[in-house]
């Protein structure tokens, strides 16, 4: 199921959203302008390494600043497009839900919970992590608790079976995330298995479910209250 677009209007111009966006596009045409050389050696300084971080220093890896400098790289076209679609579709509500300077901190946050709870599942893992996902998922997380009924049109492929169609919001991302945590018990005891970070999404997820209650500006008189 591919999310495409949702029924759910907003107040705030998505300012942030859209800056995110251009600033992981803007990282991303970098890293296509390296040799190959140059890039491996790009995403495993700046990509989280775990092993580096709880192993001591690893030749080549960076430090607990690719705790944050991760979140902006990605592994290919289908790696940013898929992320950018979803903080596209799901993050301007969210942004509209608590202003843009909570959004902000919102997004990092669930980015560094969803790179800690890799890291605590796979210590000893080798591979860089890198991606935008993890944030996401805490994006998609507090869309889950603000915007459960809000309808989402959503692309579904069975083989040949090819239909546009129109879900709620909370069959969707309920969907999506038991599709990490079946992915992530699939991959239990192989820190480097399959090339996705399913920790990372789960953590991020269930950031988002919590975080969403303490950043989120509540209604009054049927508008929303910004300071």
């Amino acid at each position: 199921m591919i999310p495409l677009r949702d029924d759910n209007p907003t107040v705030l111009t998505p300012v942030v959203t859209v800056s995110l966006i251009l600033a992981n596009a803007a990282v991303f045409f970098y890293e296509l302008s390296l040799n190959p050389r140059l890039l491996e050696a790009l995403i495993y300084h700046m990509g989280m390494v775990p092993a580096a971080l709880t192993h001591g220093h690893i030749p080549g890896a960076g430090g607990y600043a690719t705790v944050l400098s991760s979140m902006f790289l990605h592994g290919g076209w289908m790696h940013i497009l898929g992320n950018m679609l979803y903080l596209w579709i799901f993050g301007n509500n969210v942004e509209d839900s608590m202003g843009h300077l909570r959004f902000i901190i919102f997004y990092l946050l669930a980015g560094i919970a969803a790179a800690m709870t890799h890291l605590a599942l796979n210590p000893a893992a080798t591979a860089p992590t890198i991606g935008a996902s993890g944030a996401i998922s805490g994006v998609l997380g507090a869309y889950l608790v603000l915007s459960p009924n809000a309808r989402i049109q959503t692309l579904i492929t069975l083989g040949f079976f090819i239909r546009i169609v129109y879900l709620p919001a909370w069959v969707l991302l309920i969907f999506w995330i038991g599709l990490q945590l079946l992915n992530q018990s699939l991959a239990a005891g192989d820190p480097n298995a399959g090339g996705v970070a399913y920790a990372a999404h789960i953590g991020g997820f269930a950031a988002g479910l919590v975080l969403i209650l303490f950043f989120r500006k509540y209604r009054r008189r049927g508008h929303f209250q910004y300071s």
